[in-house]
Order: C-alpha cells, then structure tokens, then sequence
C-alpha cells in the first residue's frame, strides 16, 4: 500500500439554498482583481441547466478529461501530442463568451452629462477593451430559470432521459430545480496537472491540494482544456492560469476554507481522506460500469492498522491520521455511503462528493385539472421523485441509477425513522422495513441525522495541523529516490500516470 492523505469535500445537496454567499466569499477573497473579473472558483449553478461556462459537462465540445482506449487512459483533448498539434490555436478550449465579457459601468456619464430632455445612463463598458458593449451574459444568467428553453432544456445529462421522462420534468406541478454548488475537485488522478507542458501544477503530497506555480507558468492554458470540469482559468491581464487553491493558507492556520466557512446553509463538510496511491491507474482505467465503485474503494479505513502503519511511513502525522479518524467526509462517502463524486466519468477521480437531493412529488394535478395527493404516504417513494433517477445517475453515478436509489432509500430511511421518534404518527412496520432493505440501523440513522441537522463547526470541519515542515521532508526524499516531483507524477507532466 501507497497511503497518501488528501483533504476532501462532501456537499449536501439538499440543504443549499442557492443564496451564492459561497461565491462572492471566494470572489472577494480570491479573484477580485483585474484579469480575473470573471473567474468564479466557486460558483453556484441551477440545475436543470447548462452551468458554467456554458455546456461544460460536454466534453464533446470541450475534450476534458481522461478517455479509456483499450486497457489505458489519455487525455481526451491535451497530451503530448494533441497539445503541440494545438498549440498555436485551440478549438477545445472555452472562449470568453462561454463564461461572460467582464464589464463596468460608466457612471462617471450620470454626473457629466450635458442637461437635457432625456434621462443619462451609464453605459456598459469592456473591462477588457475600454469599449462599450450590450451584455449578452453573465455571472449565475440562469440562476433559477428552471423552465427555459435557452437553459434548463439544454442540460447535457438529458442525453439519457426520453422526450416524455424531459418533458414530465416541465410539467408545472412536477417542475424542479435544484442548486449545485461547484469548486476545483483536487482529483486524484488530475487532467490539468498531466496537461501542462511547462510543469507549472502539482499536487502537493501532504494534503492533495493542486495548485499552479505562476512563475512556471507560461499561459499554454491546456490546462483550460483538459479540466473537464472546467476549473482552470486564464487571467488574461498577468497572461498565467489560475485556480482554486482550496484556501490553503487558512487550512494550514487551521481555519475552513472561504467558501465552506461562509456557507448560510452549512451544506459543506470537509476532512481528511486516506487513499492507496497504487490503485490510482487501475481505478481510473476501470470499465465504466465499475468506475464509481472503484473510486470509492480507493478510500482506506483510517482506523485499520495496517493501514496506519502503511501511512506513517509515508510521513504522515499522527495528527493528520486522528483528523482523518474523525473526518465527517469519510462518514458520508465510504460509513455511510450516501454522497457520489460529480461526473466520475471523466476519471479524475474527483475529491468532492454529493449528497443528491430529494425532491418527493407531493401531489399531481389529474386530468380534470384538480390537484391530489400523489402518495398515500407521507413521504413518497423513490419512484415518484420530481427529479428523475436517471438525471441524477447521468449526474454522480456514471449512468448507474441503482446507486442513486440505494442512497435515496437509506435517506429516506433517515426521514421516517425521525418523523417516528419525534412525532410517532407512522407505523413501525413501515419504518422497519425499509430501514431493513436500506441496511441503516437507529443508531446510523441517528449519526446521520446528527451530522446532517444539529453538527458544529469543529464536527463539519475537521482539520489536520499544518506540518509543511515534513511534507518538504517526505517530497524531497522521495524525489531523490525515484527521480521525480514526490508525489508519484513525472517532470514529464504529459505522462500522466
């Protein structure tokens, strides 16, 4: 075993209320400066939608992500030799219309113009040109249009859902959104580092963070085009590339990252992960129907021994291996498994997982255009959720909707075990049976409706000290001994695995 730690991310989906608090903490932090205008390293989209930039979940058009030819992986748009055939112009990558043209206005007008007639405006003016454009886009354009043609029919995960199963999800009395917060997934297996043809990002081995060294920087931006989830921006004022850094320096103070510590509807969770490095090539040139299943299993019990003892001689701490005990991440993904990595198809092995959300149809409107009840039990199955199964599998499960449903029932176990603790107007019969089939006990139940509902700070926030002194240790060493970066990835970065 290769037992490496990586700080990891669990969003529950059904707690966030789209308020975009997460973004404009990030903004202000983070990208407020010019070139960086409209960079959102943290960005809320609405879901049915085409997010942003525009249909990047389609690597058809944007060639992100790793691709499985034969036994091997490659990079699906960047590499070695698709870069240099792309170099001097690159169709993969998103143009700036795809996220939005930056702008002001020209207020200075509102004062200076001459009296007349008519009402002064301030023009919108180019942040990048000086010139005064008609903004077409921008920033969250489809936050909560749930309906429209232009957006929410245009999501790519429809692909796998009939006209009649897209068409049901516009009905007014079952339409449906829901919000899907997104930050730089710091994968395990990243595109954008095996992208970079200066060696500019690296994975830093005490914590995963991926970062980008702006002095090795040297604006080929393939790292735009090989993130599939499109996390990678181009400052177009200081000519590098820039993305989420997961706030590391509050980490190594002990502190939550901007976006998590702001969050009004505590949906974020974050903690430590152990891993086997060895699994990383097997895992991700696993089929597709095994994909998701395998990426979890690369996760190690912290609490195993051998384990342990396999992770103390890679040099990670004792305090980082007791974070990684008591890491709220660990319950949702591998204890509980209720929470999917978003879009494992793209193998990278993604670092932020999801809670799904319930979305239960509580009543129908019949043919006579009455509303009625659309279950006789207060909280609908699993088949009558507004939201298709087969929209949220395209979402976290590679297409697979038993993944999706396992993890719906062990939530709604949670639900009925709780409304009969507090309330006690169902019948245990129902109760049992399904947290039978669910496999979650009252105690489990219990766990997760603690962490979910009445958590703490410290209990969603579990945060190893920073040893930066031992990781420059650990990396140095084994550079030495094997001739690369210390964490496994080679000076050659088109490489890869």
């Amino acid at each position: 075993m290769d037992i490496r730690a990586q700080v990891s991310m669990v969003f529950h989906l059904d707690k966030c209320i789209g308020c975009h608090t997460c973004s404009v903490a990030c903004k202000n932090v983070w990208t407020d400066r010019r070139g960086a205008e409209y960079m959102w390293w943290n960005n809320v989209e609405t879901k049915p939608g085409t997010g942003y930039p525009t249909k990047w979940e389609d690597q058809d058009i944007y060639k992100g992500g790793w691709e499985k030819n034969g036994k091997e992986i490659a990079l699906k748009g960047a590499g070695k030799f698709k870069g240099l055939k792309n170099i001097f112009h690159n169709p993969n990558m998103p143009e700036l219309e795809d996220y939005y043209h930056p702008w002001a206005y020209k207020y200075g007008d509102l004062f200076s113009a001459p009296e007349g007639d008519d009402q002064p405006i301030g023009r919108a003016i180019s942040l990048i040109t000086g010139e005064p454009i008609d903004i077409k886009s921008g920033p969250n354009w489809d936050d909560d249009l749930g309906g429209t043609p232009d957006y929410a029919r245009n999501d790519v995960n429809f692909s796998n859902l009939s006209k009649a199963e897209q068409e049901s999800m516009f009905q007014l009395e079952q339409m449906t959104l829901h919000y899907l917060p997104r930050i730089c997934n710091h994968c395990l297996n990243p595109a954008c580092v095996a992208s970079c043809p200066s060696g500019a990002l690296y994975k830093r081995g005490e914590d995963g963070v991926v970062l980008i060294n702006q002095e090795r920087c040297r604006a080929w931006r393939m790292c735009v085009t090989a993130c599939p989830y499109k996390k990678s921006y181009y400052n177009w004022n200081t000519g590098k590339s820039e993305k989420c850094i997961l706030c590391y320096p509050r980490l190594e103070s002990g502190q939550a990252p901007a976006c998590m510590h702001s969050c009004v509807g505590r949906i974020r969770y974050l903690g430590v992960m152990l891993y086997d490095a060895k699994k990383i090539k097997k895992v991700a040139s696993s089929s597709d129907e095994d994909l998701v299943y395998n990426q979890l299993d690369i996760y190690v019990d912290p609490n195993n021994p051998e384990v342990i003892e396999a992770a103390r001689k890679n040099g990670i701490h004792d305090s980082t291996l007791e974070a990684a005990k008591n890491s709220p991440v660990y319950k949702f993904v591998k204890e509980w498994g209720i929470a999917l990595p978003l879009h494992p198809e793209f193998r990278t092995l993604p670092n932020l997982f999801y809670v799904p959300p319930m979305l239960p149809a509580m009543a129908q409107m019949d043919e006579n255009g009455l509303y009625k009840t659309a279950s006789e039990s207060m909280f609908p199955g699993v088949d009558q959720n507004r939201l298709p199964v087969k929209y949220l599998a395209s979402l976290f499960s590679n297409g697979d909707t038993q993944a999706i449903t396992d993890i719906y029932e062990k939530l709604l176990s949670v639900k009925l075990h709780r409304r009969n603790e507090t309330v006690g107007d169902l019948t245990d019969a129902e109760v049992k049976e399904l947290m039978a089939k669910s496999k979650v006990t009252k105690n489990t139940a219990n766990a997760i409706y603690r962490l979910t509902s009445l958590a703490t700070f410290e209990e969603r926030f579990v945060i190893p000290p920073a040893h930066r002194e031992e990781s420059i240790e650990m990396l140095e060493a084994t550079a030495d001994a094997k001739g690369e970066t210390g964490f496994g990835f080679k000076e050659k970065p088109e490489r890869g695995l």
